[in-house]
């Protein structure tokens, strides 16, 4: 005989607003936000139209806010066995599947409309393009599929200064491609370091990240050499005319930084230092990107 409902269990609390924030990646869509901005900053010699630039770093944050809650959806079980990311709002209930996929479905829809009728079409269609490359091609395929996961879908997430170039200039040009490439050299050390850390977690859940599928060693070779690719092409904006000084004196000063812990790391088996790594370079692109915008309008000024 089935057993009767408890009409006496208290309801399943409301989602607040705070939980459907948390779904947003508050800190990683910031720090995306902040280069799409800059990336509009450099795109003009003196201020971008006002209009461009919040419509579309607003359109570009929502996007990246929504592919965030689809990643929660899509992560959702492995989510709930790792001890990062058990307490989340879908893992511990807070926010039904249902919920955050229509929260991510009106961002897209609101990001597409503001871009689309608001910014321009091109802005739109790069932004689209690495909404369902991150959320989809990354989170549902990529990530499971294969070790280089994060080489090969870094290519969504150094979009967002080259969306914000074409926000403001309905158009994409050399320099705006050399902000994408220096996230993307960016992206393996940063991630991979995190990685280490969480090596055995990733390995509960059967996520092939680097140092589950290879080890800990060829990880951390990897992540010297992809800082050293990165230290070079952090150059390349001085050496084509698009940076001066500023800019190379500060990319040079944290790139040291970023290379003294990445071969700490390579040579050390201190249990502190992927995360120490893994922080600063968080710290290390906002300052780079920072440096990039001080030095655009203090040469300007000069």
């Amino acid at each position: 005989m089935a057993s009767r409902p408890d009409l006496t269990a208290a309801p399943a609390p409301l989602a607040s607003w705070r939980d459907f924030y948390e779904l947003t990646k508050p800190r990683v869509v910031a720090l995306i936000a902040f280069t799409a901005v800059v990336g509009s900053f450099l795109a003009v010699p003196g201020l971008p139209p006002l209009d461009k630039l919040v419509l579309g770093a607003l359109g570009i944050w929502m996007a990246a806010a929504s592919a965030a809650a689809v990643n929660h959806v899509i992560d959702q079980r492995i989510d709930s066995e790792m001890a990062r990311t058990r307490h989340r709002p879908l893992p511990t209930g807070a926010v039904h599947e249902g919920q955050a996929l229509a929260f991510a479905f009106a961002l897209a829809l609101g990001s597409m409309l503001i871009l689309t009728l608001l910014v321009n079409p091109l802005t739109a269609l790069l932004t689209f393009g690495s909404l369902i490359g991150y959320a989809i091609v990354y989170t549902k395929w990529l990530k499971r599929a294969t070790p280089q996961n994060i080489v090969i879908g870094g290519a969504a997430g150094a979009a967002p200064p080259v969306l914000g170039w074409a926000a403001v200039t309905n158009s994409v040009d050399a320099n705006a491609l050399l902000l994408f490439l220096i996230i993307f050299a960016w992206t393996p050390p940063h991630f991979w370091a995190l990685a280490i850390a969480r090596r055995e977690e990733y390995a509960k859940v059967g996520v092939p990240m680097l140092p589950v599928a290879y080890g800990v060693e060829l990880t951390r070779l990897h992540i010297l050499l992809y800082t050293v690719l990165l230290a070079l092409v952090t150059v390349l904006p001085w050496l084509t005319g698009m940076s001066g000084l500023v800019y190379a004196l500060a990319a040079l000063a944290l790139d040291a930084a970023f290379l003294r812990l990445a071969w700490r790391l390579y040579t050390s088996g201190r249990s502190d230092l992927p995360m120490r790594t893994f922080r600063y370079s968080i710290t290390y692109l906002g300052f780079l990107f920072a440096a990039l915008l001080v030095d655009h309008y203090w040469r300007i000024g000069a």
